[in-house]
C-alpha cells in the first residue's frame, strides 16, 4: 500500500448550483482524506464560479483510496448550504505520481451541478534498509 504525501492544488469550480435567493453564494471545500480534514478559504462572493488556488498537503498511509471533497456555501446567522460533492479515486495517481489539473463533475443528488479544477501529486516515503553495522551497541572484534 502507498504511503508518503499527497498534494492537492484546489483551482476553482464552474457551474456550481447556486443555493443562494438573493446575491452569490461564498464557497469552500472541505477536502477529506481518511481520517485527515482541510477546509479551503472562503471564496467571498464569486457565486458559481469561485478562485480558490490553494494548496493542501496530507499524509498518505494505509488504506487510503480516495480524496473526497465537499463543497458548501458559507451563510451568516444559518446553516451552511451543501452545494455538492465529489470523490477522486487515488489508484492512477499512485502510479504517476502527478496528474495534472483536471476538471471533475461535481454532483447533488447524484445530478450533475457543476466541476471543479484539481491538480494531484503523489510523493511516495523512501524507506531505507539501514546496514546492520550501523544499529550500535557491542560488536565482536576480530584478531
Amino acid at each position: 500500500m502507498p504511503q508518503g504525501t499527497l498534494d492537492v492544488q484546489l483551482i476553482n469550480a464552474k457551474g456550481l448550483k447556486n443555493t443562494e435567493f438573493f446575491g452569490k453564494m461564498d464557497p469552500y471545500v472541505i477536502l477529506q482524506c481518511k481520517n485527515q480534514e482541510k477546509r479551503s478559504k472562503v471564496a467571498t462572493s464569486q457565486g458559481s464560479n469561485p478562485e480558490w488556488n490553494e494548496k493542501f498537503l496530507f499524509r498518505v498511509s494505509e488504506g487510503v483510496t480516495e480524496l473526497k471533497m465537499t463543497i458548501m456555501d458559507k451563510d451568516t446567522g444559518t446553516r451552511d448550504d451543501f452545494v455538492g460533492e465529489l470523490s477522486i479515486p487515488l489508484k492512477t495517481l499512485f502510479q504517476e505520481e502527478k496528474l495534472p489539473p483536471m476538471k471533475y463533475n461535481v454532483l447533488r443528488n447524484k445530478r450533475y451541478y457543476g466541476e471543479i479544477k484539481v491538480g494531484l501529486s503523489f510523493t511516495p516515503s523512501v524507506h531505507r534498509e539501514i546496514p546492520q553495522e550501523s544499529y550500535g551497541g557491542w560488536k565482536e572484534s576480530s584478531y
